[in-house]
């Protein structure tokens, strides 16, 4: 399998000692692909599309957007000088050999809270791995689904390794079950997670269980009480 030699760089934006939040400008490049996103903590909020020639807002409705005036035009102007770079790179490195580290993690989950029939996304979160990227696929009851899916370009993390996300929208209806599954050159066989829109729905078990256990709790007051009073009689 042939290797591909990416470089990425990461700029922390806003940090400092009375500031809990960090902003991050990470951007690389392959020879054929090019990665520029801003996140914040740690979660991708914008970033640079360069088969649709434009930046993408990746910030979920209900929080207020921070804009990034310009940030398409950077991310051309700085791929230009990540691939200058990559080039010296290939030359220094290039009999050094790779490690793989397949994904440590991979989580399934909504973004929005799950309403039954209303539109959603799926988000299948890889990360820990390196080299990247990962290949994500999704399937709905068991079938493939590729309509209504998309995925980021790979991002570094502090350690060293890659995240990558990918998104499924959907409309959740009950009996429905989604699966994610990653695929890399360090996986014997791909990872695959499981999510149920049956099992994010409130059930009636719990207050069934409880309303039982009160009763029986009563009863077991009452039968006490019976008998201490018969006891006081025959005494």
């Amino acid at each position: 399998m042939k290797m591909k030699l990416l470089l990425f760089l990461c700029c922390v934006l806003r940090a400092s000692a009375d500031v809990r939040h960090e902003d991050v400008n990470v951007f690389g490049c392959s020879e054929s692909d090019g990665e520029f996103t801003y996140t914040l903590e740690g979660e991708e909020v914008w970033y640079a599309d360069f088969k649709l020639g434009k930046g993408v807002d990746a910030q979920p409705p209900f929080v207020d957007h921070i804009t990034y005036p310009g940030g398409y035009e950077a991310a051309v102007g700085q791929m230009q000088i990540c691939r200058s770079n990559l080039k010296n790179s290939r030359i220094g490195m290039k009999d050094i050999p790779l490690e793989n580290d397949p994904p440590s993690s991979l989580t399934i989950y909504s973004r929005d809270d799950v309403e039954l029939g209303e539109k959603n996304t799926l988000i299948c979160h890889v990360s820990g791995f390196y080299p990247a990227p990962v290949q994500v696929h999704w399937t709905k009851n068991g079938e493939k689904v590729t309509a209504g899916t998309s995925i980021n370009v790979p991002f570094p993390n502090k350690d060293g390794f890659f995240t990558q996300i990918s998104r499924l929208e959907f409309v959740p209806q009950l009996g429905d079950v989604y699966s994610c599954t990653a695929e890399h050159l360090a996986l014997t066989q791909p990872m695959t997670r499981i999510w149920d829109v049956e099992k994010t729905q409130p059930g009636v078990g719990p207050a069934v269980f409880c309303g039982l256990g009160l009763t029986v709790g009563l009863l077991g007051v009452a039968a006490g009480t019976f008998f201490l009073i018969k006891g006081n009689e025959c005494s």
